[in-house]
């Protein structure tokens, strides 16, 4: 099996969000990196500035020093989470109980990781069987729905509880939101005016057969507009493997330039590093049909699809994952600027689309769970 290859951008954002307060743990399990890996980029990535007389040597062994206790506060923090599966939660009401004399209950509630709506409920009278299972089921569905930022809707959610052991049907799951007035994010999605230019045919490989026997057999690509308050519009490449619906290539910028669709497209190549063979399906948009871009795929041993004028099926997936990334990121906030809308796109596409994500269509796997299985499978 291949390493993990990981682009230099890439490397440089996980940094930055570790520097801006989140922990190297954190990071591991949203993007799939090991917390050594991690360590070795905040490593190689931090600056050595000579400050109070200190040498070089020995401010390397500061940094070195302040790493090593960032693993311990690391380790302990998993300690207690350990410990806290094995003790049941009438195991710390009674703790609590015993001590709310001493420490308010709030604060015992906060550190101990109980709800305090489960410590007060504990006091109440007993509820029948059913309304008991139904508080459950809400319970798991508010921190589902929660956890994929209100995107899931009912179907997702009904098939997660199901993973997880809960019997409820689907009508039972979209009853209990409903009450609770629960439901997916929905926003209508924009549609650009279509170009009325001329525009010359060009051979088309992939002829809407979207089937695929494994990862890099074939790819697609497109180009979609992100507004900013201060910067204006912006523009996102993305590159999508058919097989996996997994986004392996892409790039962000202000201008919408051949560059950007390069950048794209060697970010996905320097990831997946595919075989000879591959067919990449855009449409005809000039930044693809640009000498530089066939330069680029012809390098690569990379054959080259294009959609037909006017034709919007030919390139639908990749359409497709924009109008999700729309309606469940880009709609839902106002951005201020581009590197505030760079920093939500990447932890949008490395931590939720590609890694936590379910998908019918390759049946609730995510991106990245498939991924993994078909590299093993080739191992």
């Amino acid at each position: 099996m291949k390493q993990k290859r990981y682009n230099q951008e890439f490397k440089q954002t996980i940094v930055e969000l570790y520097r801006s307060g989140t922990s190297v743990s954190d990071l591991s399990s949203e993007y799939g990196v090991s917390e050594v890996t991690i360590y070795n980029w905040i490593k190689a990535l931090s600056p050595i500035e000579s400050s109070g007389g200190l040498t070089p040597t020995e401010i390397a062994e500061i940094q070195k020093e302040n790493l090593r206790l960032q693993q311990e506060v690391e380790i302990l923090k998993k300690g207690y989470d350990h410990i806290r599966e094995k003790v049941t939660d009438q195991e710390i009401i009674d703790h609590i109980e015993q001590e709310k004399e001493n420490f308010p209950i709030q604060v015992m509630c906060e550190v101990l990781k109980v709800p305090r709506s489960t410590y007060y409920q504990s006091f109440r009278k007993v509820k029948p069987s059913y309304t008991i299972e139904n508080e459950a089921i809400l319970a798991r569905i508010k921190i589902i729905h929660a956890e994929s930022k209100g995107r899931y809707g009912a179907p997702k959610i009904h098939y997660l509880l199901t993973q997880e052991g809960f019997t409820a049907s689907l009508n039972r799951v979209q009853r209990i939101m409903k009450e609770a007035e629960i439901r997916s994010t929905i926003v209508k999605k924009y549609r650009p005016t279509s170009t009325t230019g001329q525009v010359e045919e060009r051979e088309n490989l992939l002829e809407q057969d979207f089937e695929t026997m494994t990862i890099n057999e074939k790819w697609v690509a497109d180009i979609t507009y992100i507004n900013t308050l201060r910067d204006g519009w912006c523009y996102l490449a993305s590159v999508l493997d058919l097989h996996t619906k997994k986004i392996i290539g892409y790039s962000f910028s202000t201008s919408m330039t051949t560059e950007l669709v390069l950048q794209a497209l060697s970010n996905a190549i320097a990831v997946q590093q595919p075989d000879e063979g591959l067919i990449l399906h855009t449409d005809l948009g000039s930044q693809y049909t640009s000498e530089d871009f066939e330069k680029a795929l012809a390098d690569a041993k990379i054959k080259q699809s294009f959609s037909r004028k006017g034709c919007p099926y030919d390139n639908a997936c990749i359409e497709s994952f924009h109008a999700t990334l729309k309606k469940e990121e880009v709609y839902q906030t106002t951005y201020i600027d581009f590197e505030t809308a760079r920093m939500a796109l990447f932890s949008y596409i490395e931590s939720w689309y590609n890694r936590r994500r379910i998908h019918g269509a390759i049946d609730y796997l995510t991106p990245q769970q498939l991924e993994d299985s078909c590299r093993k499978e080739v191992a």
